[in-house]
């Protein structure tokens, strides 16, 4: 890996970072403390070095740390007065911690840091609730190789420098090989429908923008060489995608869902460039132009028998044989009677995104 720094002033760097994420989990658990074991099972760290990290916090930060029957906690009158929050803002937090608390399958002792940190800022029974969705995060798996990954993509990012790496094909994905990737990182953006993280940058040997999934990323190293700022704004071209994947050809995709469902359609905006009539027999008529089918196919999938794909006629040849295939699964199967209204908002195939209702696809990525 190559920095501007040297090896010396990263390791300080990083030590620094992690004391001041032990003092903020100390700080979190107020006058009851916290045992070293919780506090190693949270940050990912061995128990030795919390140990000799909790000595450093008062010795090299001069931060007044106790301890008490195998509960460790700092001195909160040691500290400024925390952020002030108004309720609408701290329950913007709350929110956002649940999202992510959805959203992340292994334990990140970053993100529960940063919650940690802002628990501060709020009223009694949001940051308990906050605090407790920390707890969550700290009970997963963590995955050290990820993390760092993460890391080094947000530091290229940050300091705009191109970065290498080994790139395996989709798993679904016929006859492709690894290949050798230069991309120009633009954007990382999390799927909350593929609970995975993906980097959004213009790749150098492809010469155009294309979507990585980070989780089918090898071997990063990031080069010394840095990059000008994109043109445009890298966010608002994800506009056009129904999730992650906004490098694939502006499609319209026009869709007929049954009168039974056409309450629950509306109900949301699936999409920015949705269009929504109303027919006479009460069936909706829903218009969107999206990046591709990739991700939406999956959605509309999770719809069953309530929508019918209008166009274009690819997609709705596809959605036909995927159904097609489904039913011949099922050669013994007595007649069922009509089911009511597919409740696609509490499947895989309606999971919500930050203010709207769209979806995306297991797929993501893939065109990397």
């Amino acid at each position: 890996m190559t920095w501007d720094l040297s090896p010396e002033e990263h390791v300080k760097r990083d030590r620094t970072a992690r004391l001041l994420m032990v003092v903020q989990i100390l700080r979190a658990n107020g006058a009851h403390g916290i045992t070293p074991a919780e506090i190693a099972k949270r940050t990912g760290m061995a128990k030795r070095t919390v140990y000799r990290d909790l000595d450093a916090i008062q010795a090299e930060l001069g931060i007044p740390v106790w301890s008490e029957a195998g509960r460790w906690g700092v001195d909160d009158e040691a500290f400024l007065p925390p952020l002030r929050l108004t309720l609408p803002e701290a329950m913007a937090i709350v929110l956002s911690a649940r999202l992510l608390a959805r959203y992340k399958d292994r334990h990140d002792p970053v993100l529960a840091s940063a919650f940690t940190k802002l628990e501060e800022g709020l009223p009694p029974a949001l940051r308990d609730h906050v605090e407790r969705t920390v707890q969550d995060l700290s009970s997963r798996d963590v995955d050290p190789a990820f993390n760092r990954l993460v890391e080094d993509l947000t530091r290229a990012w940050a300091d705009r420098r191109v970065v290498t790496f080994r790139y395996l094909p989709a798993p679904y994905g016929e006859g492709r090989e690894p290949r050798r990737a230069t991309v120009r990182p633009y954007l990382l953006e999390p799927s909350l429908q593929t609970h995975a993280l993906y980097l959004i940058g213009f790749d150098e040997d492809r010469d155009a923008m294309r979507t990585f999934k980070v989780e089918r990323m090898r071997d990063l190293s990031v080069l010394p060489r840095a990059f000008d700022p994109p043109e445009g704004d890298v966010v608002a071209r994800l506009r056009s995608a129904w999730d992650i994947i906004a490098d694939q050809p502006a499609t319209e995709v026009v869709l007929r869902f049954e009168p039974a469902v056409a309450g629950r359609v509306m109900e949301a905006t699936w999409h920015p460039t949705q269009r929504v009539t109303t027919l006479a027999d009460g069936s909706l008529e829903w218009r969107a132009t999206v990046a591709g089918t990739i991700e939406i196919r999956l959605w509309i999938l999770g719809w069953g028998s309530d929508v019918e794909v209008v166009a274009p006629p690819a997609l709705r040849a596809d959605v036909a044989a995927t159904l097609a295939r489904a039913l011949a699964r099922y050669p013994d199967a007595e007649p069922a009677p009509a089911p009511g209204p597919t409740a696609v908002g509490t499947t895989a195939a309606g999971s919500t995104r930050a203010g709207s209702t769209r979806a995306g696809s297991t797929r993501g990525g893939a065109v990397g």
